[in-house]
Formats: C-alpha cells, sequence, structure tokens
C-alpha cells in the first residue's frame, strides 16, 4: 500500500486506505481456508469479505469517485475502478456458489485494483480536488454508508 504521498492524511483517503488493508487481510484467511480445504469456513469468509467489501466501494463511488469523475482527466479512470468493483463482485459471488477455485483470482484482482487506487487515484485527487471538493466528498461519503464494520475509526 501507498504511503509515500501523504495521502493518508486525509481523513476519506485514510479510511479507504484502512479498509482496502482490511479487505487484504480477510481475503487472506479466505485463500486459506480454501488452500487447506476448510470449505465449512469459506461461506463465513466469503461474508466477511462482502461486510467490508460492499459498504467500501459504495463509499467511494458515492463520494470521492462521483466528485472526481466531474473532471473529464479522471472520468474514464473512474468508471474502469467502478467496473472493477462490479467484477470483483461477481467473483465473490461465484466462490460464493461453489467455485472455490476463483480465489486466488479474486484476490490477485482485487490487489491490483486496490494499488490502482492507492498508487494513481488518492495520490493525484490530492492534486486535483480542493478543500470545498474534499468537504463534499465528505459528506458524500458520510451519507452513504458509516465506517467499516471491522475498522477501527
Amino acid at each position: 500500500m501507498c504511503s509515500y504521498c501523504g495521502c493518508r492524511s486525509i481523513g476519506i483517503i485514510g479510511r479507504f486506505s484502512t479498509e482496502h488493508d482490511e479487505l487484504i487481510n480477510v481475503t487472506g484467511l479466505l485463500r486459506r481456508a480454501v488452500a487447506a480445504g476448510r470449505t465449512d469456513e469459506v461461506a463465513g469468509l466469503v461474508d466477511d469479505v462482502e461486510h467490508l467489501l460492499h459498504p467500501h466501494t459504495d463509499a467511494e463511488e458515492v463520494g470521492l469517485f462521483a466528485v472526481l469523475r466531474r473532471d473529464e482527466d479522471f472520468t474514464e479512470h473512474v468508471d474502469a475502478l467502478c467496473g472493477e468493483h462490479v467484477d470483483l463482485d461477481g467473483l465473490l459471488a461465484r466462490i460464493r456458489a461453489g467455485e472455490t477455485e476463483l480465489v486466488d483470482r479474486f484476490d490477485t484482482e482485487l490487489r491490483s485494483h486496490i494499488q490502482r487506487e492507492e498508487n494513481g487515484l488518492f495520490p493525484a485527487s490530492l492534486t486535483t480536488l480542493g478543500g470545498a471538493e474534499w468537504e463534499e466528498v465528505d459528506e458524500l461519503t458520510a451519507a452513504a454508508s458509516p465506517v467499516s464494520p471491522l475498522s477501527s475509526p
């Protein structure tokens, strides 16, 4: 995860980055359960991933992404990231349905997605958004979802 530009000091970016860390950790538990053949744990771990993923992606899309999308320099990139959110949801649904061989692909795609946000979009947002826009991001995000149930404020 990114730590070089200071974007984690922006409250909402710090929150999203912490949630990314949590998603990677829970996905690791899911991968290990699948690898060890502990199928009785898979559904619960998929639940854990979903309980982190859905509020997180919803908050990104209605807050930061919505504000950045207004800038034509970001529209295509934000749209691609939103498409990746849909793809991740689809993979997770297939894993839940029994296609556990997809867990490594889910992990790879999740990590790639997070890298694109952490090392691309988040740092770029620092130089693009002004104070009023950050206030709007905070307001839109707060209205969308509370802090992730597994994160510590």
